[in-house]
C-alpha cells in the first residue's frame, strides 16, 4: 500500500481528524473511476460523497431522461456494459444501478452522506472539513463534476413573481408545472427534450434558441456516437484545438437517447406545434425580447453538422470502412421569414419559464487560490495545484472528458501522476 509518512489509511471514530494519502470528493463516474485507478496503483484513498453513490443521476435529472450515448459506450476502467441491449440508452435509475455495480466490483471505499464544508491547504497537503468530521490528505481529487449549479442569466430578474421559474436541475416532469404556456430557454439537448415533453403534455410551448448544434441520431446506418468514437473525434486532445475555452463551451448535440428518433431538432419541435424564437435577449417593461439572429443560428448549426458529416465521409473513405450506407445530406432547418422579436407578458400567455441554459461546477467550499478572474477553476488537464486535481470537467484532457466513456482516460493519467509525484512506499 502506498501512502505518505503519518498518513495512516486506518482511522477510528467519527469526529477526530482522519488522515489518508488521497481523498476523492464525489462518487459519480469520475470519483469511482479515480478510485479504481488508485486501487490498481496501491494508493490508499477514500471517496466521500454528499449523498449516495451516483447522487446526481438519482436526484438531479428529469424523470424521462436517458443517456445520449449508447450502452456500449458506458466504459469505465475495469468495467463495461454487459447487458442485453448494447445499442440502447440507459435511464437514470439504470445509470445509478450501473455505477452501484461498478463501486461494488471495485470495492470502492466510499463514505456516503458526507457533505464537504470547506477545503483549505496546510503544510501536509489539504484539510477537508465535512459534516462528519475533518480529513487531512496529501493529495486531493475534486471529482464533483461540472453540473452542480444551473446557469441562469441575469435577465431572469426581470420576470414578474407571477411567472414560475424552474431550472433544468429542478425540473422532473410536466405534472409539476402550473397550467398555461411555457417558455423554454436554450436549444441544446436539454432544451429540445424538455420542450418536446412539455408540448406533448398539452402545454403551449415556445423555445428560445441561441447557438445550437443539430445532429442526426444515425448516419449511414450507424449511430452518430459510433462515428464520433471510431473516427477519433471524442479522443481529440486539448493540444489539437485552437481555442480550448470555446471548445469547453460548445453546446451539447441536439440528440435524444432513443434509437427511433433520427432528429430531435427545431424542425421536429415546430412540427409538434412549438413556437421557435431567437435567443432571449432581455426582459423589461413586462416584455420578453428575442434576438433576430434565429436564421443565422439555424444556418450555422446546419453548416457545422454538414461539415462534420463530410469529415466522417472522408474518414470512412480513407479507412476503407465497409458495410456503410451511401453518404447523405438532410433538409435544412426551417425558420420563419419574419422572426418573433417580443412577447407581452401582460397577456398571461407564459406561466412558466424553464432555464435550460447550461450548468456549472460548484466549488464554493474550495478556499484555495486556484480560480481565474471569472471565478472558474484554473487547471491544466486536471492539474490544479501541487497535490490538487480535478476530474470530470468538460474537455479536461480530451473532448469526451465529461462523459462516462471518457473520464477513465483522465483518471488513469491523474493516478499515474499521483503515484509518480506524491506516492511513497511504506517502509
Amino acid at each position: 500500500m502506498i501512502f505518505a509518512p503519518d498518513f495512516n489509511p486506518v482511522w477510528k471514530g467519527t469526529t477526530a481528524m482522519k488522515k489518508i494519502h488521497t481523498l476523492v470528493i464525489g462518487a459519480g463516474q469520475a470519483g469511482l473511476a479515480m478510485s479504481h485507478c488508485l486501487t490498481d496503483r496501491g494508493i490508499a484513498h477514500v471517496v466521500i460523497e454528499r449523498g449516495q453513490i451516483a447522487n446526481s443521476w438519482r436526484h438531479e435529472r428529469w424523470d424521462s431522461l436517458r443517456l445520449l450515448t449508447p450502452n456500449w459506450q458506458s466504459r469505465l476502467p475495469g468495467h463495461a456494459y454487459t447487458g442485453p441491449d448494447p445499442d440502447g440508452f440507459m435511464s437514470m435509475p439504470e445509470v445509478a444501478g450501473y455505477l452501484d455495480a461498478y463501486a461494488r466490483a471495485s470495492r470502492a471505499p466510499v463514505e456516503e452522506h458526507t457533505r464537504v464544508l470547506s477545503v483549505t491547504a496546510d503544510a501536509a497537503g489539504y484539510r477537508v472539513a465535512t459534516d462528519r468530521g475533518d480529513w487531512q490528505c496529501r493529495t486531493l481529487v475534486l471529482a464533483t463534476g461540472a453540473c452542480n449549479l444551473a446557469c441562469v442569466p441575469a435577465v431572469a430578474a426581470g420576470l414578474a413573481q407571477s411567472v414560475t421559474q424552474i431550472t433544468a436541475l429542478d425540473y422532473r416532469n410536466p405534472d409539476q408545472l402550473p397550467d398555461g404556456g411555457v417558455l423554454v430557454v436554450g436549444a441544446s439537448a436539454t432544451g429540445v427534450q424538455l420542450a418536446a415533453e412539455i408540448r406533448d403534455a398539452g402545454h403551449e410551448v415556445t423555445l428560445a434558441a441561441g447557438e445550437h448544434i443539430r445532429m442526426p441520431r444515425h448516419y449511414r446506418g450507424r449511430d452518430i456516437q459510433w462515428w464520433m468514437d471510431r473516427a477519433g473525434i471524442h479522443s481529440t486532445t486539448i493540444d489539437e484545438v485552437d481555442d480550448i475555452a470555446r471548445a469547453r463551451n460548445v453546446p451539447s448535440l441536439q440528440l435524444v437517447g432513443n434509437r427511433d428518433r433520427q432528429f430531435f431538432d427545431l424542425n421536429m419541435l415546430r412540427n409538434r406545434g412549438v413556437e421557435i424564437t431567437g435567443r432571449l435577449a432581455d426582459i423589461r417593461d413586462n416584455r420578453l425580447f428575442f434576438s433576430g439572429s434565429l436564421a443565422n443560428h439555424c444556418t450555422m448549426s446546419d453548416l457545422k453538422m454538414n461539415r462534420l458529416l463530410a469529415s466522417l465521409d472522408l474518414w470512412a473513405e480513407t479507412q476503407e470502412v465497409c458495410g456503410l450506407a451511401a453518404p447523405e445530406r438532410f433538409a435544412p432547418t426551417q425558420f420563419p421569414a419574419t422572426p418573433c422579436l417580443f412577447h407581452d407578458l401582460g397577456t398571461g400567455r407564459f406561466r412558466t419559464v424553464i432555464w435550460a441554459t447550461g450548468l456549472r461546477p460548484d466549488h464554493s467550499w474550495l478556499h484555495v487560490p486556484v480560480f481565474d478572474r471569472k471565478g472558474r477553476l484554473a487547471h491544466a488537464g486536471g492539474h490544479v495545484a501541487p497535490g490538487l486535481y480535478a476530474l470530470g470537467l468538460p474537455f479536461q484532457r480530451r473532448r469526451n472528458s465529461a462523459l462516462i466513456d471518457g473520464v477513465g482516460s483522465d483518471a488513469e493519467a491523474l493516478a499515474d501522476h499521483i503515484l509518480e509525484t506524491h506516492g511513497q512506499l511504506a517502509a
